[in-house]
């Protein structure tokens, strides 16, 4: 048990903890090459300054009852730690989209078709070859979970968050340590994404398949919008809207994050609720393990939605919605990371290093094999983006797209952030992320291999059709050339 003052301690030494990963960063050059996130840096330091490593190393010299033989970290507080991913992802996921403009799915479609089929094969295929890599050697060299099959896609595609907000998840149903597995699996996407994606960029600088002006920009970090932008209409709309009102702007966007939350849990309960009253009956359950954050997803676009139709739009200020959503990350992953067992990825290494290795495989052999293929022009920015956000988060992606086209000369940037819409309400995190778990114990590695096979060749074939209408446009010049 711990009370609020322990609640409110623990969130100090996160907030102290990310200030050490920014002062360790700035410090290490090595760190700084990796642009690995300071909230990464900070969970790994609490992780070193707990009961597993510190604590472990204190009793091995100084017994049991010596001073910090259970790490800096009292055990309230830890408790409080391993609370607060499940808690803090659905803030995340609320925020995701409110503050952007949500275009017509059809006008999305024809502007980011070719980048929506790319980033649903990429993880679709994640399940393919996470399933078929359990079934022919995980079970029977390891006796592996079936469930294993899902967290190459949970960690990679979903990130720290989404493997941090699916402990619960994980535990219902008798699986505690793919918890952890998919966390150790999210450190290892996003560094060999950084990783690897920086090796790509230099190789593919030095083969010319960059088209992009890779010059010198003055600001990496920063990242193109590619929402609506702040108007003088917008801003006298939003004067307009809180006159009067006595209340900090941060206060009402927390408070439309809120709204977004709930609308989110109402929809989740009444999923659960036709459920339990139709296919339920018979025993099949799946929503009753589903985490409330693809919900509050699904909630902040209504959200949003409901806002724009009633001119209310601007009240969402997006660079504070990005603060709430970056605040509550940075929370997720230090705590997630600081609560991670290190026992249980080393009971399990042979799982860990195999889905490892045949994750980074499948996403740099597709990215190589498919992306010339489907994208008709700057098929190398277009590509890495997907390659990065496949292999860490968003941010990743975001950052490998930086370095290969600072200026933003392939429209990339638009298409990738376009694609997001169709992609994050349903993979990477989303509603199949966090059903996969219980479609695996449910209809087992055949059923989900139907299911997410027949989903894969979907979207190739939708892939299929846009590389035959690439070729066709590219023949009508060609031909007007000859006639001429």
């Amino acid at each position: 048990m711990f009370t609020l003052r322990d609640v409110f301690f623990a969130f100090i030494w996160i907030a102290l903890l990310i200030l050490a990963g920014r002062y360790f960063k700035q410090k290490s050059r090595w760190l700084q090459r990796l642009f690995l996130p300071e909230s990464i840096v900070a969970g790994v330091l609490a992780l070193m300054l707990g009961p597993q490593i510190l604590g472990a190393i204190v009793t091995s010299i100084a017994g049991e009852d010596a001073l910090l033989a259970s790490g800096v970290f009292t055990e309230p507080i830890r408790t409080a730690w391993a609370q607060a991913p499940g808690i803090f992802i659905n803030i995340v996921f609320a925020a995701l989209f409110l503050g952007e403009r949500i275009p017509n799915p059809r006008a999305i479609w024809r502007k980011a078709a070719p980048q929506v089929v790319f980033g649903q094969t990429l993880a679709w295929g994640q399940y393919v070859v996470g399933i078929l890599i359990t079934f022919a050697v995980l079970i029977p060299l390891f006796d592996a979970n079936p469930i294993s099959a899902a967290l190459i896609e949970i960690g990679f595609e979903g990130g720290h968050g989404t493997a941090g907000g699916m402990a619960e998840t994980f535990g219902e149903l008798d699986f505690p340590e793919g918890a952890d597995l998919a966390l150790g699996l999210a450190t290892v996407g996003i560094i060999s994404g950084i990783v690897v994606g920086t090796a790509l960029a230099n190789w593919g600088r030095s083969r010319g398949h960059i088209q992009s002006d890779t010059g010198p920009v003055e600001d990496l970090d920063g990242v193109p919008e590619f929402s609506h932008t702040e108007t003088r209409d917008v801003q006298e709309r939003r004067s307009q809207l809180m006159r009067g009102l006595l209340i900090d702007p941060l206060s009402i966007n927390f408070g439309i994050v809120g709204i977004a939350i709930v609308v989110g849990w109402l929809i989740l309960q009444g999923l659960i609720w036709i459920e339990s009253v139709t296919w339920g009956a018979t025993g099949f359950e799946v929503m009753i393990y589903v985490p409330l954050f693809p919900m509050a997803l699904v909630g902040g676009i209504l959200v949003q939605l409901t806002f724009e139709r009633l001119g209310l739009e601007p009240l969402v200020i997006q660079p504070l919605m990005k603060n709430i959503a970056g605040l509550a990350l940075d929370v997720v992953v230090v705590t997630a990371l600081a609560s991670i067992s290190l026992q249980v990825i080393g009971s399990n290494l042979g799982v860990f290093l195999i889905l490892s290795v045949v994750g980074i495989a499948w996403n740099l052999l597709f990215f190589l094999h498919y992306a010339p293929r489907l994208f008709p022009d700057h098929w190398f920015e277009k590509g890495i983006g997907d390659l990065g956000q496949s292999m860490g988060v968003t941010a990743t992606g975001i950052l490998l797209l930086r370095m290969v086209d600072p200026h933003n000369d392939s429209g990339a940037f638009e298409s990738f952030a376009y694609k997001q819409l169709f992609f994050e309400p349903i993979v990477g995190g989303g509603l199949f992320t966090a059903a996969a778990p219980a479609l695996i114990a449910r209809f087992g590695l055949g059923g989900m291999l139907l299911i997410t096979g027949s989903l894969l060749v979907f979207w190739l074939g939708m892939g299929a059709i846009l590389i035959k209408q690439n070729k066709q446009k590219q023949r009508s010049p060609q031909r007007q050339k000859v006639l001429h």
